[in-house]
C-alpha cells in the first residue's frame, strides 16, 4: 500500500500500516503523524474506492462533530502535531485480487469547502483470499 497527496497543498502527514501482507492477520498496526493546516473541531471524511477501474465504494463519515468526540484528532488546533499508533481489529473484508485506488478526503466544515487532507492510496492485492 502506498499513498500520495491528491492536491497541491503541502501536508505534514505520515501513515504506516503493518504487517505489509495483511491477509489472514487478525490485528493490523497503524502509525499516524499529522500536523493539520486548520483547526479540527469538525472533521468529515469521504472514502472513494475503485477496484480495477470500477467504482466500488463511496463512504462519508463525520469523525469529529465538536461534541463528545472519541478520536484524538478532534479538537486539535492548526499546527499541533498528532503522533499516534493504534491497532485495527475486527472483521476483515476479503479483498479480491486486483488493483485498488482509494481517495480519502477530509474536510473541517460541514459543506466540504475547507479540505484539510487529501490522500490517494494505491493498494495491490496479489492473491485471492478465497
Amino acid at each position: 500500500m502506498s499513498y500520495t497527496f491528491c492536491d497541491s497543498a503541502a501536508y505534514s502527514f505520515m501513515f504506516n500500516l503493518t504487517p505489509c501482507s495483511i491477509m489472514n492477520q487478525p490485528i493490523w498496526k497503524a502509525s499516524l503523524t499529522w500536523i493539520p493546516t486548520s483547526d479540527i473541531s469538525i472533521l468529515n471524511i469521504i472514502f472513494k474506492v475503485w477496484y480495477d477501474g470500477a467504482k466500488a465504494l463511496y463512504w462519508k463519515e463525520a469523525l469529529c462533530s465538536g461534541v463528545d468526540d472519541e478520536y484524538a484528532v478532534c479538537g486539535m488546533l492548526k499546527g499541533e502535531t498528532i503522533a499516534t499508533t493504534f491497532d485495527i481489529k475486527g472483521a476483515r473484508t476479503k479483498f479480491p485480487k486486483g488493483n485498488y485506488n482509494i481517495i480519502l478526503e477530509g474536510f473541517s466544515d460541514d459543506f466540504e469547502n475547507n479540505m484539510v487532507i487529501c490522500l490517494n492510496f494505491t493498494m495491490i492485492v496479489k492473491q485471492d483470499p478465497f
